[in-house]
């Protein structure tokens, strides 16, 4: 390929990255005139138009759109490899990108994550919290965490993180009311409250005794989309509510909710670390590994003496 040809593309998909040739330019360091120009030489060279442009927009035509598909990961992977390459190096610098929902944050990446900075500063961090699905390779992040039952295929993925139980609780107010469920399926007479998933869907709630396993389809009569409202949810008796164990701890410990069907609720495997079979972890990578791991040992042993 023409060298030339390979920059216009660049530039290209940097335009119809930020859907704008004054922002593309700002962020390659050039002013909006040649970046204007290049694309408008691609769509000459190529005799196809790749970008539609109006007074108070900009955004990919069908062919720019097809361009794209094939041009963004292949970017997305020579960036990837330069960054490993800069890092290829006994000191652990460089950049550290890390995506995880709020569970995970709060109970293991954030203890992990700050320990590591804190120890080697020359490392540049970044956390993205975020509970919906994100594409590790596209969004250019070295490492996520999740669920096992959550990654891709062609993720590699190793264990960091301690067993976890969900649970269903209910606030003493609301079971003073009423019998409590001694199998799964007695949910149905109750009021329960949903979890919206960032997927959109209802989280499902499943259980397992004996090597039998149950997935019980609620009606909840609340709904809520974020950990905290759930357990508030629960604590204002508005009805029983299924999460993780963590989650519920604290207003276990003194009373404030009550655990109900524990005997259906067994340990499941925790969160998983996993990154594109297509990188070479760094060195700050492993290093974070450690951490992630030291955290999950640290929690096992505060269980067990607890």
């Amino acid at each position: 390929m023409n060298p030339r040809k390979f920059s216009d593309l660049v530039i290209f998909h940097r335009v119809a990255e930020k859907r704008s040739f004054t922002a593309a330019a700002r962020s390659l360091g050039v002013t909006q005139s040649p970046v204007s120009q290049t694309v408008k030489r691609l769509e000459g060279d190529l005799r196809i138009r790749l970008l539609s442009r109006s007074t108070r927009s900009l955004s990919p035509t069908a062919a720019g759109e097809r361009l794209l598909h094939t041009l963004s990961p292949v970017i997305a992977e020579i960036d990837a490899e330069i960054d490993d390459l800069e890092q290829l190096r006994e000191e652990p610098g460089g950049r550290l990108r890390v995506t995880c929902g709020k569970h995970a944050a709060n109970t293991l990446v954030w203890p992990a994550f700050s320990r590591l900075l804190a120890a080697h500063p020359e490392i540049e961090g970044e956390l993205s919290v975020e509970n919906g699905y994100v594409d590790i390779v596209a969004e250019r992040f070295d490492v996520g965490v999740r669920m096992r039952d959550d990654l891709e295929m062609d993720m590699v993925s190793v264990p960091v993180g301690p067993p976890l139980r969900s649970v269903v609780v209910g606030a003493p107010g609301y079971l003073a009311t009423c019998d409590r469920p001694r199998i799964p399926r007695d949910l149905a007479a109750h009021r329960c409250i949903g979890f919206r998933t960032a997927g959109g869907t209802l989280s499902p709630w499943s259980f397992e005794k004996d090597g039998h396993a149950e997935t019980v389809k609620v009606t909840p009569s609340v709904v809520v989309n974020d950990g905290d409202a759930l357990v508030g949810a629960a604590h204002a008796g508005m009805g029983l509510a299924y999460m993780l164990e963590d989650l519920a701890a604290p207003f276990l410990a003194d009373g404030r909710l009550v655990e109900i069907l524990s005997d259906w609720s067994p340990e499941f495997p925790g969160y998983h670390a996993f990154y594109s079979s297509r990188r070479q972890p760094t060195r700050a990578f492993t290093l974070f590994l450690e951490r992630l791991r030291q955290v999950a040992r640290e929690r096992n042993v505060a269980r067990e003496a607890g």
